[in-house]
């Protein structure tokens, strides 16, 4: 992906974990999961209001 293998992901991930706590995990995992689908539904120009002309 960004050249980053599987250690390096695990050194991120157990940062991570240091910081945030493991019960906050799942919380920033949805909110990111979230951001991800927004942005690729604003990519693909579908919005969720038809805005048409009179």
């Amino acid at each position: 992906m960004f050249g980053l293998g599987a250690s390096e992901l695990l050194i991120i991930l157990v940062i991570v974990m240091v910081i945030f706590g493991a019960g906050k995990l799942p919380e920033i995992g949805g909110a990111l999961g979230k951001g991800i689908k927004n942005f690729r539904r604003a990519a693909d120009g579908k919005d969720d209001i038809e805005i048409k002309p009179e």
